[in-house]
């Protein structure tokens, strides 16, 4: 049984890949910002059989903790996220800026840089980053998210030449057009007959991808199962831009 940390497991493309990685057996090491709350940790373990909520919220606690219950990491899906704030570059909030990269960018970052050595001991690993197709098609009023996801992307590519030497995997899953609450919300576009339409007008497969397709997605890269795939960005989008 591999142990696959992931985190922010209740957002973005946590749901499902949590659900993937159940159900090829894995023991799934889950953080998230609600786990500080016992009754959170609870009722997700209870909902999840055969998961392990952590408490730690940030890079050094999780590593930390994961140390003092003795449970090692196999494979790491840095699913990071922060809620996006339209804005013209001209009217760019610093304090949105910085908290995004904190987000985005420096806590995938700091959880690899804490992880690594474990597994370089262990001459095995995977990392997937869930970053987001964005940049493949900047949008007015996107500036933030897109570069800073951009950036993430081209981190997790330069890791992977780095590390590839000790047998770890690093490959990045970039999404757009998922449903999930935070960004692509089932009430504004899949419930809404306008919200689907306008989906359809943009994604050539007529709709948002499913937790279920992104899950076996990166399921995929966090099994090991394929070793020698590497450095790779695969773009989950339903045929956009």
């Amino acid at each position: 049984m591999r142990n696959v940390l992931v985190t922010h497991v209740k957002h973005y493309a946590g749901p499902g890949v949590v659900a993937a990685l159940l159900r090829q057996g894995d023991c799934v090491l889950c953080h998230d910002a609600s786990f500080r709350d016992a009754a959170a940790r609870d009722s997700f373990r209870q909902s999840h059989p055969g998961v392990e909520c952590l408490q730690g919220l940030d890079p050094q606690a999780l590593v930390t903790e994961l140390n003092v219950r003795a449970l090692s990491v196999d494979a790491v899906v840095s699913n990071d996220v922060y809620p996006i704030t339209p804005q013209p570059i001209g009217e760019i909030d610093p304090a949105i800026l910085r908290n995004t990269f904190e987000a985005v960018f420096m806590f995938p970052v700091q959880l690899a840089q804490l992880l690594l050595p474990g597994m370089k001991a262990r001459g095995a690993g995977s990392f997937v980053f869930i970053t987001s197709a964005r940049p493949l098609r900047p949008e007015q009023g996107f500036a933030v998210p897109t570069s800073i996801r951009a950036g993430t992307t081209t981190f997790a590519l330069a890791m992977a030449r780095e590390v590839a030497s000790a047998g770890i995997q690093v490959n990045v899953v970039a999404p757009n057009y998922l449903y999930s609450e935070m960004y692509y919300p089932r009430a504004r576009f899949i419930d809404d007959p306008d919200g689907r339409e306008q989906i359809a007008s943009i994604v050539p497969m007529g709709r948002l991808g499913t937790p279920e397709e992104i899950g076996d997605l990166v399921a995929f890269f966090a099994s090991g199962r394929s070793s020698f795939v590497t450095g790779q960005v695969i773009y989950f989008t339903g045929g956009w831009p």
